[in-house]
């Protein structure tokens, strides 16, 4: 007998039929951005070409992107309604991605289940020491965390090992319950960060000091997209939708304690190194 709360007994309360055919599924693939496909909306169609046939005799899919580790954050459930070969109208033109329209495999019409929406994000697994085996028939794992509503990122690893879109950003500012391990550890900094436009390739470069250490400054620019900056203010002015396009990124890690005129002179340092005063977003 456990207490201990596993992944099946959670989802069987929102309804799950424990006794279904059904897999666990752990995307965590080095040929692509798994965030950047769930951000641009790729996310179920990717999931839905396979090379061999992986769910072919499944009713259900319970999805999940890695977290870091062996861990696993449940991202969504899908009833598996078919299979069959793939053919080159199930990669659509517009698809980033020509293998999924080029090469022969499997396609899946996957049917999204809403009832488990509540959870999405917010719980996580060990997936336990066969991180390769991404694929697996159901299991119930250890839930090892759940966190609060409203929680849109993976778990924070490094100051360095990271870029957030606005949009990210905002979610992550407007949620600092449901993101702790980002709030602790930006507030905890001081630093040098970059916002790139990836519309534009222009850069700006700048610094965050004080008590509430980058968090602090980067809650302005989820607020208004362009953090009190005379030029970005004028660029947003005229193009609101500029924002949309930005991308944040930590160049530089200070300790709080580091004087305000020794970060401006790494922040200097890097608008010299980057161009950016010359071709970029700074004006000084």
């Amino acid at each position: 007998m456990t207490d201990e709360l596993g992944i099946l007994d959670l989802l069987t309360v929102h309804g799950f039929d424990p006794h279904c055919r059904s897999k666990l599924i752990r995307h965590q693939d080095k040929r692509y951005d798994i965030a950047t496909l769930i951000r641009d909306g790729w996310m179920d169609l990717y999931q839905a070409h396979q090379a061999r046939d992986i769910f072919g005799d499944c009713d259900f899919i319970v999805t999940f992107i890695g977290d870091g580790g062996t861990r696993a954050k449940f991202l969504r459930v899908y009833r598996v309604l078919r299979g069959r070969p793939r053919t080159a109208a199930d990669g659509p033109d517009d698809s980033p991605f020509t293998d999924w329209r080029d090469q022969t495999g499997y396609f899946y019409d996957l049917e999204y289940q809403p009832q488990y929406a509540d959870l999405e994000g917010r719980v996580v697994i060990e997936w336990g020491s066969g991180a390769l085996a991404w694929h697996q028939y159901m299991k119930n794992k250890l839930v090892i965390e759940i966190f609060p509503p409203g929680r849109a990122l993976q778990q924070f690893s490094d100051y360095l090992d990271f870029t957030l879109s606005h949009q990210e950003l905002q979610e992550l500012i407007s949620n600092p319950a449901a993101h702790r391990d980002w709030h602790s550890s930006l507030s905890a900094v001081a630093g040098v960060y970059l916002i790139l436009a990836e519309t534009t390739g222009e850069q700006y470069v700048g610094s965050a000091y004080g008590l509430s250490g980058i968090w602090g400054r980067w809650q302005q620019y989820a607020a208004n997209g362009h953090g009190n900056n005379k030029l970005l203010e004028q660029i947003i002015k005229n193009n609101p939708a500029y924002p949309k396009a930005f991308r944040y990124s930590v160049l530089q890690v200070l300790p709080k304690s580091t004087k305000d005129s020794e970060v401006r002179r790494w922040e200097s340092q890097y608008k010299v190194k980057l161009g950016s005063r010359a071709t970029g977003l700074n004006a000084n």
